[in-house]
């Protein structure tokens, strides 16, 4: 390939790589798939890789980052980056004008400076990031500067180049001579999480918040770690603009940068008006949806739209007179708690509550914070009579962040007034013993079909379709049920009659006939359904199946509680020993069922269950009126007419296993249509492999001597 020819190809992937960043980055549209891109982006640096002195400055590949650097240069900014000025609102006042006195005061002083009334404001979202400068030459991007303290900045281009939403090189043609953008360096909420869920995973620090995530990710001294940090820009304004023509306001300054192909403020979020009441509306919009925002930001900036009215008004100190920031509301604020206590969710989680001395924070008074968990509460050595800083985020639940042990109370001896908290022992609900497994922070009620905390959620998992599968008794049924008194228990379903059903909303009599009928009809099932449908935790439907494939009947769970300390401590050992040698039964597994089925009111609702007609086949029944195929089944793939539960229930009726994964132990492998990896490990394992008609003239075979 000719040297010419290898030029002109690198700079067509440059061309196209970096038009498909911009689309995918800044526009939001990707228009080709990333594997796509993934191959072009490979080629590119096969081709540098090869011909290095061919490589562009605007290459996509030198995003990698590399350079590691002793220390950053400082330098001096041409144009001072200025800090605006902050307004604060006062949100006990109901009417606006008094709410949004200093936004009020702004707006006079700018109308009796200009000597005119009618002026265009833009209101804009005010990010929480970190404010940089991009300067670039002929359209190249040839440095980046940090705020620093206004009159210098930190020169940081290396670890710039590396952000994929800031371009190399400016998109618009002809592009300006100089071009010099200020704007915000963030982490969108998606990337933090990840960031953080990473450095949880490799046992290393993890941020507190996204601003400083973004800081520290664009002020290491290696490149290639900024690179691996996803950070996001948004430019907001342009200080130096050299041989093209300077936009007339602020809103054709965003359309120009966002022509250069630089991202901004999306469309959506900032408004123009010249009405001081839109401008309290839009104060009010924002802050409502903060929280449903993909980035961090802490209030609203206006600034006069017109570059004219901007100049006239001139800055003072180091901050414009055309604009200012309008913070939100504090989030932090501190206070005392009165009490702790626990509340009890809806599968029964246990979560420690502060009670506080109302305090004003995030714009709304709050009473109550969550401690999360016992952990928590240890960690943070939160206790009664506390002063505490308390945090509210948008509509996030208050929590506490933290003691100001300098203001705990003491008594004259010098101990704390107040010994370090302890979690109860029983659910306050219902009276049944708090658990903790072993692996989770999080303690539970184990009184599930007890509690009446958690009746909502046990019923509707009990209907559910791999358990008792009851048609039409879906959430909303059950919420009228409960709320009106006809169902107090699981056994109350049971007892329900046409005409209760037909006063539920939406409920007419041939609804509730048909819901009766479901109800009734679930009556008959089989002891792996019933245990599932129990809801104890960690046992899902194959677990109830192992189990009771090894131990025949329920009988063994069913009959283990002692009213003797001593005799039930020897039953919980022998059940424990038995539960373990269940294939795929582990410590967790085999302690949830033993604090489930010692818990005597769970046993209490199991016999009233049983009392109410719910009846099955044993698996000991079953193997008397069967010749069982005692094989193991693992399916893969859609099958043609049967649904992966019906080839299941049909394999177990007929005596067989079904296994999630292929094994040694594996007799038969059902693979319908695209079938995964299971086939490929049949296949090496020769283990026999069946599609549909094969499987179902097995079990045919099966059902054939059924009575011989």
């Amino acid at each position: 390939m000719a040297g010419t020819t290898i030029q002109a190809s690198i700079a067509k992937l440059v061309e196209q790589l970096n038009r498909y960043a911009f689309e995918y980055y800044t526009l939001d549209a990707p228009t080709i798939p990333d594997a796509e891109y993934d191959q072009l982006f490979k080629k590119l640096e096969h081709l540098e890789a090869i011909y290095p002195h061919l490589k562009q400055v605007d290459s996509p590949t030198t995003r990698v980052g590399g350079k590691i650097l002793d220390t950053f240069k400082t330098v001096k900014h041409v144009i001072p980056m200025l800090s605006l000025n902050n307004i604060f609102s006062d949100m006990h006042q109901k009417n606006p004008i008094k709410r949004y006195s200093e936004l009020v005061a702004f707006i006079e002083r700018i109308q009796k400076t200009l000597g005119i009334n009618e002026i265009e404001y833009c209101a804009e979202p005010k990010f929480d990031g970190l404010a940089i400068s991009l300067v670039y030459q002929k359209g190249l991007l040839i440095q980046a500067l940090t705020r620093g303290d206004g009159v210098s900045g930190e020169d940081i281009t290396d670890n710039v180049r590396t952000i994929r939403t800031i371009p190399l090189v400016l998109q618009s043609l002809p592009v300006p001579a100089l071009l010099e953008v200020r704007g915000e360096v963030l982490m969108l909420k998606k990337d933090f999480e990840e960031l953080n869920s990473q450095a949880i995973k490799n046992h290393k620090k993890v941020f507190a918040n996204p601003r400083n995530a973004a800081a520290g990710s664009l002020r290491v001294l290696d490149s290639r770690i900024t690179a691996k940090r996803r950070l996001s820009f948004f430019a907001y304004s342009i200080v130096r603009l050299e041989k093209q023509k300077w936009p007339l306001n602020h809103i054709d300054e965003l359309d120009l940068l966002l022509q250069f192909g630089l991202p901004t403020i999306p469309k959506s979020l900032y408004e123009a008006t010249k009405n001081i009441q839109t401008l309290f509306a839009y104060f009010e919009s924002i802050l409502s949806m903060r929280t449903q925002l993909p980035f961090h930001i802490d209030g609203v900036v206006y600034k006069v739209n017109s570059f004219e009215q901007q100049r006239q008004l001139g800055f003072i100190s180091r901050a414009p007179r055309f604009a200012i920031a309008h913070k939100f509301p504090a989030e932090e604020a501190i206070t005392t708690i009165k009490a702790i206590e626990v509340q009890v969710g809806r599968t029964g989680a246990i979560t420690p509550v502060a009670r506080l001395k109302p305090v004003f924070v995030g714009g709304v008074t709050i009473t109550n914070a969550t401690l999360h968990n016992e952990d928590e509460i240890k960690r943070k050595d939160i206790r009664l009579g506390d002063t505490v800083i308390v945090r509210r985020a948008g509509d996030v639940i208050p929590e506490v962040v933290s003691v100001v042990l300098a203001n705990r109370p003491f008594n004259s001896n010098g101990i704390p007034k107040f010994s370090a908290y302890i979690l109860p022992s029983v659910c306050q609900i219902c009276g049944s013993d708090i658990i903790r497994d072993i692996d989770e922070a999080v303690a539970r009620c184990s009184g599930y079909l007890y509690c009446k905390a958690q009746r909502k959620q046990a019923i509707w998992h009990f209907a559910s379709r791999q358990a008792m599968d009851i048609e039409g008794l879906g959430k909303k049924i059950i919420d009228q049920l409960v709320d009106k008194g006809f169902v107090n228990e699981l056994a109350d379903l049971y007892y329900l009659k046409v005409d209760q059903l037909a006063t539920l909303d939406r409920m007419g009599k041939k609804s509730a006939q048909n819901l009766a009928r479901a109800i009734e009809k679930s009556k008959q099932t089989t002891q792996v359904r019933f245990l599932y449908a129990l809801g104890i935790r960690h046992v899902g439907i194959n677990t109830a199946d192992d189990l009771l494939n090894h131990l025949g009947s329920l009988d063994v769970l069913f009959a283990v509680t002692s009213n003797s300390l001593s005799t039930e401590i020897f039953a919980k050992n022998d059940l424990k020993m038995r539960l373990l040698s269940v294939p795929n039964i582990g410590e967790v597994v085999a302690q949830s069922l033993i604090d489930f089925f010692f818990e005597k009111r769970n046993i209490l609702t199991v016999h009233t269950l049983l009392d109410a007609g719910i009846s099955w086949v044993t698996q000991q029944s079953l193997a008397n009126t069967t010749k069982q195929i005692n094989k193991i089944f693992v399916l893969t793939g859609t099958l043609p007419t049967l649904s992966r539960e019906v080839a299941t229930k049909m394999i177990q009726q007929a005596g067989g296993t079904v296994r999630k994964s292929v094994s040694a132990k594996t007799d038969y492998v059902v693979a319908g249509e695209a079938p995964g990896n299971k086939l490929m490990a049949a296949k090496k394992l020769n283990i026999t492999i069946f599609d549909e008609k094969a499987l179902l003239s097995l079990l045919d075979l099966i059902n054939k001597n059924k009575y011989h």
